[in-house]
């Protein structure tokens, strides 16, 4: 057990500091496109598609990963991608060129997520799925939340966005850094899963396709930061400095919620995911009809959704899939989410220009859609 957690903590500071370099990106990446032209349409499209080709591309990864058993390259050339993108906006004067950069850090989330998620999932059967995996993403959420403060800092001593992501390049090494000496500690983290005795199946099972069906109408109706960061910024609810400090107290209850959820996944199963799904719903209202208070709660809503999304959705797979599949049931998971995620934000992008009540009602009614179908994978699962 000890090796075990030993192995997922290693694994959270390169989270950590992994996020604190690209969310803290995305905590300004929508009024950075709207300062270089960019229109609400068009920054809905262009982090839909980042985070499609985020989530695409991870079955081809997650394949590839189960093909050659190399998980561990995989990984490092995934997290060498994603990271060197972020620092590289601080050279970009141009929306087409940082759109570019942006997709370019999703893809590179793309290549690693898938054989990070199967290494974890080795590491997470002694100490719990739902532990294991809250402990990972309320590491990885610190360094989401510690991010965005230092965006805030930088703006608040009168930095732009030249020096904001150029100072990202300090996280996005110690991140590496820590990842290679993960790769020379535990060379095979497959031997830290004590075998067991797998069905034989020669696809994926039914409850696996129910329970993707269930998540990407949940990830359809979910709002993408740079879209909600945008309104701010529009409707000036709140201020260009302020904004990065919304985006990290949502990563900071992302943290929590990751941890909590965790738990109670191990002790309630899915009917801790329900739960949340009916809670977050309620973001949309709050952050693009109410005043600065009301888009506080609106954030908080949001980072209680999104501790859920990665780290229960995430634990509730490597229930769903054999061992020796889940780099393709990891990545063929993520591809249906990024995908109905992708659709999600560019509808929502093209509402925002058109109808802010209409965006609200699309976001609330596909997350609520989501319940029936968790409903039914728990039932299959007793």
């Amino acid at each position: 057990m000890k090796q075990a957690t030993l192995f997922i903590v290693l694994l959270g500071f390169v989270s950590l500091f992994a996020d604190m370099t690209y969310e803290a990106a995305r905590s300004i990446t929508g009024p950075f496109l709207l300062a270089l032209g960019a229109t609400g349409t068009l920054v809905g499209f262009i982090s839909g598609l980042g985070e499609f080709l985020g989530y695409a591309l991870r079955i081809v990864s997650g394949w590839i990963a189960d093909k050659t058993g190399k998980y561990w390259s995989i990984t490092i050339v995934g997290y060498l991608i994603n990271l060197l993108s972020v620092p590289a906006l601080a050279l970009v004067g141009q929306w087409q060129i940082a759109a570019v950069l942006i997709m370019a850090e999703r893809i590179g989330k793309a290549v690693r997520n898938p054989s990070r998620d199967a290494m974890l999932s080795h590491a997470t059967v002694e100490i719990g799925r739902g532990w294991g995996f809250g402990l990972h993403e309320a590491m990885d959420q610190i360094g989401a939340m510690l991010g965005p403060l230092i965006i805030a800092g930088v703006f608040y001593f009168h930095g732009g966005y030249r020096e904001a992501f150029g100072i990202l390049l300090i996280p996005a090494v110690l991140a590496f850094s820590i990842l290679i000496f993960a790769r020379f500690l535990y060379p095979s983290p497959k031997d830290l899963e004590i075998s067991t005795v797998q069905i034989e199946t020669k696809g994926l099972s039914k409850v696996y396709w129910i329970y993707l069906v269930a998540v990407a109408l949940n990830g359809a109706g979910y709002a993408d930061f740079p879209l909600i960061a945008y309104h701010f910024k529009k409707v000036a609810t709140v201020s260009e400095q302020w904004i990065p400090v919304f985006y990290a107290i949502a990563m900071g209850v992302d943290a929590l919620a990751a941890l909590l959820f965790g738990y109670l996944f191990d002790k309630k199963g899915l009917a801790i995911l329900i739960f949340s799904v009916i809670v977050s719903a309620g973001f949309a209202p709050l952050c693009f009809l109410g005043g600065f208070y009301e888009a506080v709660l609106g954030m908080i809503l949001w980072g209680i959704g999104m501790g859920a999304q990665e780290s229960v959705m995430r634990a509730a797979v490597a229930l769903l899939v054999p061992k020796d599949k889940r780099g393709v049931g990891y990545g063929l998971f993520n591809t249906g989410y990024g995908f109905f995620w992708f659709l999600g934000s560019t509808a929502l992008g093209l509402l925002y220009d058109f109808s802010i009540s209409t965006l609200i009602v699309f976001s609330v009614l596909l997350q609520l859609s989501s319940i029936p179908f968790l409903i039914k994978v728990r039932k299959m699962l007793h």
